[in-house]
């Protein structure tokens, strides 16, 4: 273990927390998830933070940021502390980087993502090793001065990874058990500065007192990245609870590009905030008082036709 990253200091609460990304409006599985975490959180008597993940500052636009804030307070998700946004912690997050690179586990990868999708390709039919399916090679792990020196020649700007030597993880997780994943060379840093966001949430956690985090179960797969980096830093694994996705007709998770249902939405079509906020409650097993109890949380996925929200025509 490495010594543990400085962090900056939390309010010393455990809590739960929502962290949406403000590129556009919330959907429907964003709302439900959403008060799936603020009930879990009133459930284990923790805080609720709301988090801004903007780290895209490329879609980023603050009136998404206030827009989403203002959905989820109409359907009862307030944060107990006013909510940070992650583009205001970098330092944070590079101290984080620093500790791993003191300890020699951070390379520079200049690999395009072209490129790193050619070579898994490439190796789909040959025989893997350790590393889990779709991981990234290990191209620039070892990477000679002058190949190094070629690349920065052609102006490339290098990603930062953390080096990983065929490390499996296993989570019990709340809702969707036991689920067990490898790790590869996570990227730490993207090739523009911006710190990704595997190392920011891992970073953002510990340092607001994180202790059970509830998300949408596509993000499953990502927590044995999480656990990992929760290792290297010295940093505490909080309770996770990944629940089943909101899905369109066709299966597919739901996305405003293939016509999600927005709160602004279902409100044109005469379903207010109230009657949105009441049927995810029921959809999750939200009790009277709002909490949300594991037992109570369905294992499966479910549309927005189940839910009683579809918005006629997007269906």
């Amino acid at each position: 273990m490495l010594p543990c990253v400085r962090l900056g200091a939390h309010n010393g609460d455990v809590a739960g927390r929502f962290a949406p990304s403000p590129t556009g409006e919330l959907h429907v599985g964003n709302l439900r998830t959403a008060i799936a975490a603020a009930a879990a959180a009133r459930g284990a008597d923790l805080a609720f933070l709301i988090r801004v993940d903007d780290l895209d500052r490329v879609q980023y636009d603050r009136t998404h940021e206030e827009g989403q804030l203002a959905d989820l307070a109409a359907v009862g998700v307030v944060s107990d502390l006013p909510p940070v946004r992650q583009s205001e912690r970098f330092e944070l997050y590079r101290d984080a980087i620093a500790t791993l690179h003191a300890a020699g586990e951070v390379y520079e990868c200049f690999c395009s993502r072209r490129e790193i999708r050619a070579e898994i390709a490439a190796a789909a039919s040959a025989p893997h090793g350790h590393r889990p399916d779709g991981a990234y090679p290990g191209t620039c792990r070892e990477l000679s001065r002058r190949r190094r020196e070629e690349f920065e020649r052609e102006g490339r700007r290098p990603a930062l990874r953390l080096r990983t030597e065929a490390e499996v993880y296993t989570v019990d997780d709340v809702i969707a058990g036991r689920y067990t994943g490898a790790v590869d060379d996570v990227v730490l840093q993207r090739n523009d500065g911006v710190p990704a966001y595997n190392l920011a949430v891992v970073v953002d956690d510990a340092d607001q007192g994180v202790t059970q985090v509830v998300r949408g179960d596509d993000l499953l797969s990502s927590t044995p990245r999480h656990i990992h980096l929760q290792q290297r830093l010295g940093l505490a694994t909080p309770e996770y609870w990944h629940v089943p996705l909101v899905v369109d007709a066709e299966g597919r998770r739901l996305a405003k590009r293939f016509g999600a249902p927005s709160l602004s939405d279902l409100g044109a079509a005469g379903i207010d905030a109230d009657q949105v906020m009441e049927r995810l409650r029921a959809s999750l097993g939200v009790d009277d008082v709002g909490v949300l109890h594991a037992a109570e949380v369905p294992r499966h996925t479910v549309t927005c036709e189940d839910l009683g929200l579809a918005v006629p025509g997007d269906a």
